[in-house]
């Protein structure tokens, strides 16, 4: 006689399981709110950014001369969210596109902080048994 089982474990809901950022550099449209916020009252949205995070919301008024809150909130949102990028490249992309840079982060705080419940497991377990 032989038993077989097999379990199925179906994961519904919660966070972004990708390590990708949720939405590319240049993805403004995919989030208009954040976009326009940002063209129209950049520090705004940078303090909100930041204050979802959980960081100080004033931090990111201190990168008036470098980009060492910007790139040091971005190491974050990587290692938080274990999302894929390096310190090179989150500093090049500051330097370079500084406004999508800080839109595309304010967008992924608020996809995670939306999507951040805890997901629905079903546990789905089959014995077969056959002689």
């Amino acid at each position: 006689m032989a038993v077989t089982s097999t379990t199925t474990v179906i994961q519904v809901g919660g966070a972004p399981s990708s390590r990708n950022w949720s939405t590319e550099l240049c993805d403004c449209c995919t989030d208009t709110k954040t976009c326009c916020c940002g063209f129209w009252c950049f520090p705004c949205m940078q303090c909100k950014a930041a204050g979802d995070f959980g960081w100080c919301c004033a931090m990111p008024l201190l990168d008036f001369f470098c980009c060492a809150v910007s790139c040091c909130l971005r190491a974050s949102m990587r290692e938080r969210y274990n999302i894929d990028g390096s310190g090179c490249n989150d500093c090049c992309a500051l330097m370079w596109c500084y406004p999508f840079v800080w839109c595309q982060m304010a967008r992924e705080v608020k996809i995670r902080k939306h999507g951040s419940a805890p997901p629905t497991t079903t546990v789905i377990t089959n014995q077969v048994t056959s002689r």
